[in-house]
């Protein structure tokens, strides 16, 4: 596994934010897609470890997600590249997981100073900005870059964003943009 050097500013206004990383050399890097993904648990109950099937809409990927903390370098992955979204989803059923939940959310992609910007839209909560970079010290940098102060930055997973907002993400079987 590699640890991901991560973190994510909560509570971002989208377009001021895409003018922000443009204005400072930045560049977008695609279209907005919508991104699918079931989550399995490994061992029921334990948060700090899943699966992840994901359509990022530009290709799909399996992983597994182990958290050890909320730092930016908290998360461990491994990710593998698959062909077919729902036939993975079938041979993970047959492997005897069964999906926790089906998620959707928008991406926007950009390019900064080395670093990987994703502008991420989900039902029901804020947008968000991710920032992902070879380093912790990477990430903070390239955060100062868009005047984001270190203490903005957090590398809480996607359950404890929603809770934040009050939402108990296990309690939503389907999280859909179309249904809410």
């Amino acid at each position: 596994m590699s640890t991901e050097f991560e973190a994510k500013v909560l509570d971002i206004d989208s377009a001021q934010m895409t003018a922000s990383i443009l204005s400072r050399g930045g560049q977008r890097r695609g279209e907005t897609l919508l991104q699918r993904r079931y989550v399995y648990d490994i061992t029921p109950g334990d948060e700090s470890r899943w699966i992840r099937l994901r359509d990022t809409g530009a290709g799909v990927a399996l992983a597994v997600k182990e958290i050890a903390h909320d730092g930016i370098d908290g998360t461990d992955e491994v990710e593998v590249g698959v062909d077919q979204f729902e036939t993975t989803n079938e041979l993970l059923g047959r492997l005897g997981f069964t999906a926790r939940s089906y998620q959707e959310n928008r991406r926007t992609s950009f390019e900064l100073d080395g670093a990987r910007l994703e502008i991420d839209e989900w039902p029901m909560i804020p947008p968000y900005l991710e920032i992902e970079a070879g380093s912790r010290d990477e990430v903070v940098r390239v955060a100062a870059l868009l005047d984001i102060p270190e203490e903005s930055l957090t590398g809480e997973n996607t359950v404890k964003i929603y809770a934040r907002y009050g939402i108990d993400l296990f309690t939503h079987a389907e999280l859909r943009f179309g249904d809410l």
